[in-house]
């Protein structure tokens, strides 16, 4: 279950290579707030909103926010709190509910290959297993978060982004670095491989590795979709997941 921030690397993007013709770059110039959401779908989901804020503007180096607010699923053994697992037993599937939120501040950087951003600030989780080893429900804990972005061009037609979050509200990390091409002719998306990995104070471990089409329009909405192959050390056993991710320049 990645992180919600887990899908801000776009927006930046949206601001910094999505109006490369000098005739937009007033309108680039004006975009201070950027509203974007997100659905991660497999055997755990995540969806969340937020928004970033660029007092000094979108596409130029300054003061960044980012907002967010996700919910997520996940189903799981309870190992230390169902009486059937302290019996011996193999307890049956729970599902972990999660609400976590997060409000970072930093500075970017806008250069003519891409965009790099560091943040840092408070977050607040509130997780419970619904098992019947949790008799009540658990206090949320806040903690601190740090994230790291870059997206760069190395040439006029690939993009290349890596993006890094990692919190203290439940001791959570996630990674991810995708490449793509665009083929004028045949889309007007970046096509190519990502790979990801989310770990958690609980023991959760996922890897993916996949597709991605990387921004797309559809009517005033740019669009990032992906797909590919999962593995969750838990389960052991492959699966599959499928991301949407949806940004909106004010």
């Amino acid at each position: 279950m990645p992180l919600p921030p887990a899908r801000q690397f776009l927006l930046s993007l949206a601001a910094s290579l999505a109006w490369p013709d000098d005739a937009v770059a007033d309108e680039r110039d004006d975009v201070r707030t950027v509203l974007f959401g997100s659905l991660d779908a497999g055997r755990s989901s995540f969806v969340s909103a937020g928004a970033k804020v660029a007092p000094g503007g979108i596409a130029r180096d300054g003061v960044v926010t980012l907002a967010t607010l996700g919910y997520g699923l996940r189903p799981e053994r309870d190992w230390w709190g169902d009486p059937r697992a302290k019996a011996g037993l193999t307890p049956p599937r729970a599902l972990r509910h999660t609400v976590q939120a997060g409000a970072v501040a930093g500075w970017q950087w806008v250069r003519d290959w891409g965009v790099a951003a560091v943040f840092a600030g408070p977050e607040l989780a509130f997780e419970v297993l619904d098992s019947p080893g949790t008799r009540r429900l658990p206090a949320p804990r806040w903690g601190a978060r740090v994230q790291g972005e870059v997206w760069a061009r190395p040439t006029e037609s690939t993009l290349l982004t890596t993006t890094v979050i990692a919190g203290t509200a439940r001791w959570s990390a996630w990674g991810r670095v995708s490449w793509g091409v665009r083929l004028p002719d045949w889309s007007a998306a970046y096509l190519g491989p990502e790979a990801a990995l989310y770990a958690d104070r609980t023991g959760y471990r996922k890897w993916s590795l996949g597709l991605h089409a990387t921004d797309f329009a559809i009517a005033r909405l740019s669009v990032r979709v992906s797909a590919g192959w999962l593995y969750e050390e838990q389960i052991r056993r492959p699966g599959s997941y499928g991301t949407l991710t949806v940004w909106m320049p004010l």
